[in-house]
């Protein structure tokens, strides 16, 4: 055999590829976010599927090729920490997007609104008059051995009441085709810049479908997060001064830190750029000299935010920080002692939180969470820790956790030590059966398991994003889709006319 008729066969059985893997891609025992059961596309995904399909594997490699080429132009990336070294690697992206239907989408968004405020209105209340503990409905020790709770921050009031201006929650969809609420982020949610990259790459690689469909758009974020923080300012002025407080270079999200500021028009600023004066207002160095800052978008832990009231040996903060928060000569996003709503054992109060604040019924269900703090859900997960996620409270990034399916004896063993050693700072929750959505690897279209990270805005005005950052977990068969686990991300659709 010749070589060129060796290798005209061998693109032959190449470009066949791609079509067997759509014709055999099968939904399992998990819902399929593009595919149904019998095989065929969703309505809403149909367009998608025509498209994809009908495409060879050179071509889909050449849209995947493009994709990787616009993310290292654009430089997205991402720091991965180890023992050794931090890692700067290019951001994991799919070219498959996921869809998800308007229809199905304005529930959510209502559902999502309903939690913010709800959450907004618990920590207002714990800080001030503690109604929500006085009903006993939420422990008094719950909240006070918070390491999330602030007593420096009792008796504040922040602009609008709204002390989680930003709000990353995420969802996962079981195999009952629902969206479910895992957890809340609300200190210093990130992820925001990945979804807008992701819009732009796939506008890049998949041209034709934003020519002639309807897919809500995500790039008015950045004004409307700007909107956001201006409505938070302790002066009525017509352009009020906002910086974004970074750690620097150095830190995982400082991507995404320059990102925003950018794409609002706002300062980028260390604390090194900052100082409080003696009459408590934060002030900007620059060359013309001191500018006075409104609001300050943190995205530094609150620890090492103010040395003069937390950790008195951080130096990425600014001494002074919290005199001039509470003197109402400068507003915060997200405000110090917001994350007393972030802890994972606080979760499973919110439905509680729903019906008090507002008496109304959770529109999206929460997973079931154990508390090990409560001696019987403790002995349950002890003894059912093999089918459980369990979860370290303050913990984030995938970080710490145990997949009781997944885990070894030697690993079941560790984390019965630890539930035993520290119960608090433990939750367990069902291993749910994660949505799957067909996903490019090594040339072949394979399910993999995935979440969904929308992001609310709250100022004067309450805003959710029309999708959100959805991540993949790379892995067959993992449930794990933090990137700094190995984990990817698709671009996210919100279509109201995919036919």
């Amino acid at each position: 055999m010749s070589i060129a008729i060796f290798i005209l066969k061998q693109n032959s059985a190449l470009e066949a590829r791609i079509k067997s893997d759509w014709d055999n891609y099968k939904s399992t025992e998990f819902f399929d976010e593009l595919i149904s059961s019998n095989g065929n596309p969703r309505t809403k995904a149909r367009a998608v599927f025509r498209l994809l399909s009908n495409m060879s594997t050179s071509e889909m490699r050449a849209r995947k090729t493009a994709a990787d080429l616009a993310i290292r132009d654009m430089g997205v990336s991402f720091t991965v920490y180890s023992s050794e070294r931090n890692i700067d690697r290019a951001w994991p992206f799919d070219i498959i997007p996921r869809i998800i239907s308007a229809k199905e989408w304005d529930r959510v968004t209502l559902g999502l609104r309903q939690r913010i405020i709800a959450l907004n209105k618990f920590i207002q209340d714990i800080y001030n008059e503690r109604l929500i503990i006085k009903e006993g409905i939420i422990p008094k020790s719950l909240i006070d051995n918070s390491p999330n709770y602030k007593s420096q921050c009792q008796g504040m009031t922040p602009p609008h009441g709204a002390w989680a201006n930003i709000c990353g929650t995420d969802l996962v969809r079981h195999s009952d085709g629902k969206f479910y609420i895992l957890e809340d982020n609300l200190r210093i949610p990130s992820g925001v810049s990945y979804m807008l990259e992701n819009r732009e790459v796939t506008r890049r690689v998949l041209p034709e479908m934003f020519q002639n469909y309807s897919i809500m758009p995500v790039d008015d974020y950045p004004s409307k997060l700007y909107e956001t923080l201006a409505s938070l300012s302790p002066r009525k002025i017509k352009k009020p001064c906002i910086a974004v407080l970074t750690p620097g270079v150095f830190n995982s999200a400082y991507f995404e830190h320059a990102f925003l500021a950018r794409s609002m028009g706002v300062q980028l600023v260390e604390g090194t750029d900052l100082f409080v004066s003696k009459n408590d207002i934060l002030y900007m160095k620059t060359i013309d000299g001191p500018v006075r800052v409104d609001v300050l978008y943190r995205r530094i832990d609150e620890e090492f935010m103010d040395p003069e009231v937390f950790r008195s040996d951080s130096i990425i903060g600014v001494p002074g920080l919290m005199r001039a928060w509470k003197s109402q000569n400068l507003s915060i996003a997200n405000a110090p002692g917001s994350g007393v709503a972030d802890d994972k054992a606080i979760y499973s109060y919110v439905p509680r939180m729903i019906n008090f604040y507002l008496n109304e019924t959770p529109i999206i269900s929460s997973v079931k969470t154990y508390l090990c703090a409560n001696d019987k859900d403790k002995d349950f997960v002890l003894s059912n820790m093999q089918h459980l996620v369990v979860k370290p409270v303050n913990e984030s990034g995938g970080y710490g956790l145990l997949v009781g399916p997944k885990a070894s004896q030697i690993e079941l063993k560790k984390f019965q030590h630890l539930i035993n050693e520290n119960p608090s700072n433990y939750i367990a929750q069902p291993t749910l059966k994660l949505s799957t959505a067909p996903t490019y690897i090594d040339e072949s279209i394979e399910a993999r398991h995935l979440d969904l990270r929308p992001f609310i805005l709250q100022g004067s005005k309450t805003w959710v994003t029309p999708g959100g950052l959805t991540r993949v977990a790379l892995t067959k068969g993992s449930l794990v889709v933090n990137s700094s686990q190995g984990g990817g991300s698709k671009d996210t659709w919100i279509v109201e006319n995919l036919n």
